[in-house]
């Protein structure tokens, strides 16, 4: 395997992680903060892809589509929070997993009853389908692009959280939501900013990844799983380990399935080393979530209790 090859890997594992933390920045912001357990959050991925995929349709013009993508998961989650989700707060954790996964199955029959079952494709401009040379090596400037996003995307929010007065009430609901509610913050409408905030991530993510992949009905429920597990392994409630975490999963998970296969072609015959090496890579990023667990139960980079 050439440096080359595994360096343009290394980049395409950076870019999923970016995509990953979108999705988990949002995920653990409303589970941590609010302890309100959102299996719709790839449901809103998925929406944000198609808000994009139909805006881009009707303008032809990309950044539109991802302001549609990113605006509409925003007022999608805004509509969710205060027609139902602001009564489920309070109650137990079973009754918010069956909820929300009611609404994913939902969202999904809905898609397909507007836009079909079969995928849509979003084309990119062609300022943007060049490749550039990134450290001698020839690399989509567009997936360079997502990762640029990505970084100021975990900028703003650690600015947001850490150095205004919406990021301090935020952080003091966190610990003590009757104090805050008694000093006159009105805790309902931070928690819906919260979960619009949430949600316009999880849209934002879903809008950058259509021109990448097929933008189709049920989209966002394998990628609910892989935010899952980055924010079991970099802490539940944690900006900055949901940023490392999805960064270190998405490392593992596409340098395994290159270079797995590739460590077993030297023994093995080629067929059997290449579905070897993708079932034993796919596992990868599970035994690295077990291993965190045995170790550091909260995760790599807990919430600091404050």
């Amino acid at each position: 395997m050439s440096p080359q090859l595994l360096f343009m890997q290394a980049l395409n594992g950076l870019q999923y992680g970016i995509l990953l933390f979108l999705l988990a920045a949002g995920l653990t912001l409303v589970f941590g903060i609010m302890s309100f357990i959102n299996l719709a959050h790839g449901a809103l991925y998925m929406m944000g892809a198609y808000f994009a995929a139909a805006a881009f349709r009707h303008t032809d013009s990309f950044a539109l589509a991802i302001l549609a993508g990113l605006g509409g998961a925003m007022a999608l989650g805004v509509a969710l929070d205060r027609c139902g989700f602001s009564r489920l707060y309070p109650r137990e954790h079973l009754d918010q997993v069956l909820a929300t996964f009611g609404l994913m199955l939902f969202c999904n029959e809905a898609v397909r009853m507007i836009w079909g079952s079969a995928p849509i494709f979003m084309s990119l401009p062609e300022a943007l389908g060049n490749t550039v040379m990134v450290l001698g090596t020839p690399y989509p400037l567009y997936r360079l692009l997502i990762i640029l996003a990505g970084l100021l995307v975990a900028l703003g929010l650690y600015l947001l959280i850490e150095r205004t007065r919406v990021g301090m009430l935020i952080r003091a609901g966190a610990s003590n939501r009757a104090m805050v509610a008694a000093l006159g913050v009105n805790i309902g409408w931070l928690n819906t900013f919260i979960f619009a905030l949430g949600a316009g991530l999880a849209g934002l993510g879903g809008a950058l990844v259509g021109p990448i992949l097929s933008v189709q009905p049920g989209m966002g429920d394998s990628i609910l799983i892989m935010t899952l597990v980055v924010i079991v392994i970099g802490g539940i409630g944690s900006i900055r380990g949901a940023f490392l975490g999805a960064l270190v999963v998405g490392l593992v998970d596409t340098l395994g399935r290159t270079i797995m296969p590739a460590l077993l072609r030297q023994s093995l015959e080629q067929e059997l080393a290449s579905t070897l090496g993708a079932a034993i890579s796919s596992l990868a990023v599970y035994v690295l979530m077990v291993i965190v667990l045995a170790v550091k139960p909260e995760g790599l980079f807990p919430v600091k209790k404050r």
